[in-house]
């Protein structure tokens, strides 16, 4: 969520995607910090984004798509696309996590959230200096990782769902208000807010319903 920040690095996306949905973060995860941290001008202005974020959401995009088009392809008649993620190493966020797997499965019908094995994407945990992100290798998989620091920081559960929301095929908005869940730390630590808007979720559905004639087009 790095403002919910966006790295580049094999097309990684801030407060962001996917676990084997590529390799794991390079990242030693150690115990979360006894106590919150005082969020500084730094970290916030961290998590407002950065110059790489619009190659980094097209990357993240084109995954989304190709994997659109592989899970429709195989089942072209399912009414939900489904998609199953492995929270096995993000101990400290399964709560986070199961909550935002209800709020996308309540706000979206195209697509389905589930855990389970065989996982098209894996929530990680740890210690980063860039802050909570999703990563891809290009081919629909990919990891969610969940920062230590900035989960104290930042309303936990809006930070976790606003990754998923790049799994699904959001962009960033960070200009956006704090009724846009993709606008990430934009709006600022006050935030709360963990709903996607009518747009984000309309736009899920167009993604989901429709991304198999985008994806082969």
């Amino acid at each position: 969520m790095r403002h919910l920040r966006t790295v580049l690095a094999s097309a990684v996306a801030g407060l962001g995607l996917v676990a084997t949905l590529g390799a794991a973060p390079a990242v030693t995860a150690a115990p979360a910090p006894a106590t919150p941290t005082t969020s500084t001008a730094t970290t916030i202005a961290a998590y407002t984004g950065s110059s790489e974020n619009a190659a980094a959401n097209q990357a993240f995009y084109d995954a989304v798509m190709k994997s659109v088009a592989k899970k429709r392809a195989a089942n072209p008649g399912a009414l939900a696309v489904t998609v199953t993620y492995n929270a096995s190493s993000a101990p400290s966020f399964r709560t986070q996590i199961a909550r935002s797997t209800q709020i996308w499965n309540s706000a979206v019908s195209n697509v389905r959230l589930q855990e389970g094995s065989n996982a098209d994407f894996r929530y990680y945990e740890g210690n980063d200096s860039r802050g909570s992100y999703a990563s891809t290798d290009g081919h629909g998989r990919g990891y969610i990782f969940l920062d230590y620091r900035q989960n104290q920081q930042y309303n936990s559960t809006r930070v976790t769902t606003h990754e998923t929301g790049h799994v699904l095929g959001l962009p960033d908005t960070y200009s956006g208000p704090c009724s846009q869940l993709m606008s990430g730390g934009g709006p600022g630590p006050s935030c709360t807010n963990a709903q996607p808007d009518a747009n984000e979720r309309a736009r899920v559905n167009q993604l989901w319903r429709y991304g198999f004639a985008a994806a082969t087009s």
